[in-house]
């Protein structure tokens, strides 16, 4: 499927931008100027089943898919957040992105710790209330955006990362040089998952104090963490 996309800017270096679950290119409201302003062409993707992509079947593996039918290959860099982080790195290969970033990456569903996408399908009723509560240090914008992109979600795609289908899709080994930036807490990368992605040759840094969506928890703390990887 070919996604809908967004792009800032038009600088000679190319950088994709894939967000997480019930989000759409909305949520890099901050980070795709950001970028802009550093000479990138940024390009950010709504997922199929998010914002104005179409609909259908779902699955990690057809995410992926996507991004390999919608994005150029060789971009400068690539960030995926969450259940993009998860698309990103099943297509990283294909992709071949100098160098991609994963942010609190959904990879290790389908252990005793990690939480089953399908408790999201409720979150799709949220008010603004329940969302300003959830993330206290999100600006204004960011509940704004989180109730339009929500709005525009299919929740079938948590059903098809759920249940049978929620499995450890951790990387044996970074397809291109990557980052993983970790939140703190974060309930999709624990202390001993952060070692064994060190051994297998990711950088891990973790942004202090930040919440799962890292970019609108602490957009200065995000960005800081790039440092070396833009």
């Amino acid at each position: 499927m070919k996604l809908h996309t967004h792009e800032w800017g038009t600088g000679d270096r190319v950088a994709l931008l894939v967000h997480g679950i019930m989000s759409d290119h909305r949520t890099w409201r901050r980070v795709g100027p950001a970028l802009a302003e550093r000479g990138y062409r940024v390009i950010g993707v709504d997922l199929r089943g998010h914002g104005e992509s179409g609909r259908g079947a779902y699955g990690a593996e057809i995410f992926a898919d996507d991004l390999v039918e919608t994005l150029p290959a060789g971009a400068e860099l690539a960030i995926g957040h969450s259940l993009g982080g998860m698309a990103l790195a099943l297509a990283a290969e294909r992709l071949a992105p100098a160098r991609a970033v994963y942010s609190d990456p959904a990879w290790a569903l389908g252990t005793e710790r990690s939480v089953d996408p399908a408790v999201f399908v409720e979150f799709q009723r949220a008010t603004r209330g329940m969302i300003a509560n959830f993330n206290p240090r999100w600006e204004e914008a960011d509940v704004d955006v989180e109730l339009a992109t929500l709005a525009a979600w299919d929740a079938d795609t948590a059903l098809a990362i759920s249940g049978a289908n929620a499995v450890d899709r951790t990387p044996a080994a970074p397809a291109v040089p990557s980052l993983v930036q970790v939140a703190d807490p974060s309930l999709l990368v624990d202390d001993a998952l952060k070692d064994e992605l060190a051994r297998r040759g990711f950088e891990v840094r973790t942004v202090k104090g930040a919440g799962h969506t890292i970019h609108r928890d602490d957009f200065e703390g995000f960005m800081a963490s790039l440092e070396g990887w833009l």
